[in-house]
């Protein structure tokens, strides 16, 4: 088919067109998410050839699960979950072209080109996001429970000077909390302090620094007890902000840990509550059974409240998970219902009022909308199965990689133009033949790196310039067989034939290793290496086109022009 001049031709029009079309920019539409939170079509130009992380700037993560809090299941299947979670939440987060994918048996990569905000993005790839509906200790079990323990820590020896003394930063030791608090759901509990919420909130706490109302001189003196303040709801107690710590340093000694209520849990608030001229944080006594969790959540949503000028997130159930919250919401009619995330208490507990079906919403007090949108999307996203411990991470910025690619560019153009000058210097005639085919062979590369979708890495740089050598080697060995059979006296066309078919051989085998090396590469690298090997297998492709038939051709339609040349210039 090919012995065909015409057909040649015909193909290397078709392969230059398609190459052409390939790196064409044009306009696509993609999804990407506004400033109101909800993700939009919009229309952008496509850039035909992606750039890296190490070219374009950006974030790269190396994750790995904490097996010892695998509760369900083997590490690998939680690794399995937890890389839908991630990829999950990086798509709706909005970055373009994010790469997640899992690495051996214990390891995510996460790379995201060209973020603006790494921080954000980090916390939304690691937090875990578990929600769940606890009802608080209606019955009391824990005011009852508080003189054995407070005898308990006295026999061992605790005091508030013998934990103060192992507590050297207590804003560092207090329990971790997300930066927003959650305030209701559906109706349910106290506004925000502000116009609407200060008198409320004064009423429920301790106005001053007063200790008349502290535990301690209701239940008896203990280590414990006057460090607690009784809250206006089941199950609350007030904890001064800058004995946070020291309590809970208290309440996580064996000797407290024996003592609690079988079946209930302690979580702390999220946020700190003004009480006139002191801050309290709550402490929240939960049965430990959920009534609900985040696994029923199909869709969580972000909007901004006008009538109280404060971030909301509205959540939908599935209709298993509406059925279940309708039952368990209508068995506690009237009790408060703590919403959980993350084991900690976002804001007080509300009333539940009435069954709540499929539908509710939390009302987060000072949280930005940015917040609101975050914790709606991972609460979408569902919860990952435990949590991930980051072992690598790259930041790269925008300038490093322009520098990259200039000093790339330099080095291409350099390394191309040396090649050129010593192929032609060496070859002559045919040396100029070599050089339009390389022209063709840079276009096939990058035409092929933009239909496969690839991604061009400043190792793909480096492995695009190796298989210039490779396709420059191709000629060589054709060349010089030409050479040789010029020399024992064969006609130049036959000369040529059978430089081609001779050499065919050789640039076959060794083109061949060098694709099987760069696949294995790929199969079992990450990253930059991934991105060594797909430029250096399109390099190896289209220099084999290039050399075995674009060159052929080019000599074919030389010869075919002068049919009486005896002598050729190689």
């Amino acid at each position: 088919m090919f012995d065909s001049l015409r057909a040649r031709l015909i193909v290397i029009g078709v392969l230059i067109l398609g190459s052409v079309w390939s790196l064409w920019p044009r306009d696509i539409t993609i999804r990407v998410r506004g400033a109101d939170g909800r993700m939009r079509d919009t229309t952008v130009e496509r850039v035909p050839i992606k750039l890296g992380l190490d070219l374009r700037g950006g974030m790269h993560l190396g994750l790995e699960i904490d097996r010892a809090k695998v509760t369900a299941g083997t590490p690998s299947d939680a690794l399995d979950r937890a890389l839908r979670v991630i990829r999950t939440r990086i798509d709706e987060f909005g970055v373009a072209e994010p790469l997640v994918q899992k690495v051996g048996l214990d390891r995510i990569v996460v790379e995201l080109p060209g973020v603006t905000d790494p921080g954000r993005a980090k916390q939304i790839a690691l937090r875990t996001a578990f929600l769940q509906f606890q009802m608080t200790d209606k019955q009391g079990l824990f005011r009852n429970a508080l003189p054995g323990i407070d005898r308990a820590l006295s026999a061992a020896g605790v005091t508030e000077r013998s934990i103060t003394s192992g507590v050297s930063d207590t804003t560092a030791q207090r329990p971790a909390g997300p930066s927003s608090a959650v305030e209701d759901i559906l109706g349910g509990a106290a506004r925000p302090q502000g116009a609407a919420g200060a008198d409320t909130a004064k009423a429920q706490a301790p106005a001053d620094t007063s200790r008349a109302d502290t535990l301690g001189n209701q239940l008896g003196q203990g280590p414990l007890s006057p460090l607690l303040f009784a809250g206006s709801l089941p199950g609350e107690y007030l904890v001064s902000e800058e004995k946070v710590a020291i309590v809970d340093r208290m309440l996580s000694r064996p000797e407290a840990q024996r003592l609690l209520p079988r079946g209930f849990v302690l979580r702390w608030g999220a946020e700190a509550m003004s009480r006139g001229a002191r801050a309290y944080r709550g402490l929240y006594i939960l049965e430990e059974r959920p009534i609900m969790t985040g696994e029923f959540l199909v869709d969580a949503k972000a909007r901004l409240d006008p009538l109280y000028n404060q971030a909301t997130v509205d959540f939908e159930l599935t209709r298993r998970g509406g059925r279940v919250f309708e039952r368990e919401t209508g068995r506690h009619v009237g009790d408060h219902m703590a919403i959980v995330l993350d084991n900690v208490v976002q804001s007080q507990p509300p009333v539940i009022r009435s069954q709540i079906a499929s539908r509710g919403q939390i009302e987060l007090g000072s949280a930005s909308l940015q917040e609101a949108q975050d914790l709606a999307l991972v609460l979408k996203a569902g919860a990952l199965p435990a949590p991930l411990q980051v072992v690598e991470e790259r930041t790269v910025g925008p300038s490093m990689g322009a520098d990259s690619i200039q000093k790339g560019i330099v080095a291409g153009i350099v390394g191309i133009a040396l090649v050129v000058l010593l192929v032609i210097g060496y070859y002559r005639f045919s040396g100029v033949i070599a050089v339009l085919a390389l022209i063709l062979y840079v276009l096939f590369t990058f035409a092929g790196l933009a239909a496969l979708g690839a991604t061009l890495t400043l190792p793909g740089i480096a492995g695009f310039a190796l298989s210039i050598t490779i396709a420059v080697d191709a000629n060589v060995l054709i060349f010089e067989r030409i050479r040789e059979e010029l020399a024992v006296g064969k006609s130049l066309r036959l000369a040529v034939d059978a430089g081609f078919k001779m050499a065919m051989n050789a640039i076959v085998d060794s083109n061949v290793s060098m694709v099987l090396t760069a696949a294995f590469l790929f199969w079992f690298g990450t990253g930059p290496v991934k991105g060594f090997a797909v430029t250096l297998i399109l390099g190896v492709l289209a220099s084999m086109i290039t050399a075995i038939f674009v060159v052929r051709t080019f000599f074919m339609v030389y010869l075919q022009r002068r049919p009486g040349l005896q002598t050729l210039s190689i």
